[in-house]
């Protein structure tokens, strides 16, 4: 008499940030699957490497902030500084924004002008998380 044993597939194993995993023991008939309780909750995210998702958002953040403070120092020019507005715009035009700190370092290394329109930026983004900025707005939008 011929038996057949129906074999579950294995699942790839739970990862937490302990580092502990789902142990897997194969035996001649069944997986049997174990656990081993993490000593912290935090669920694993793949695809961040080294870094968290915090850490992404931060960094995200981080170059949004800048480029508000680009704006406010824009709309600040057009009204009392004309040229140092088309300069700024100009600039803009060939500078992607997408990295906050490194279109900062490129406008600090433009000319002797655009480092002030840098160190200007630098210091409206600072108070714009320092004091306008909603932290517990955003705490409570992103949990909806």
């Amino acid at each position: 008499m011929e038996s057949s044993v129906i074999l579950c597939p294995i699942a790839p194993p739970v990862r937490f940030r302990t580092c502990r995993t789902l142990l897997v023991s194969p035996s001649p008939s069944r997986h049997v699957h174990s656990f081993k309780p993490p000593s912290c909750q935090k669920m694993y995210v793949p695809g961040f490497g080294e870094g968290s998702p915090e850490a992404k958002a931060a960094i995200n953040l981080h170059d949004f902030f800048t480029f508000l403070a680009v704006k406010i120092v824009l709309a600040q020019l057009e009204s009392y500084n004309p040229e140092a507005y088309e300069d700024l715009m100009e600039f803009i035009s060939r500078n992607s924004l997408k990295n906050g700190d490194k279109f900062l370092a490129n406008l600090m290394r433009e000319s002797a002008r655009h480092k002030t329109l840098a160190l200007r930026i630098l210091e409206v983004r600072s108070a714009y998380c320092k004091k306008d900025f909603e932290w517990d707005n955003l705490k409570k939008l992103s949990y909806g």
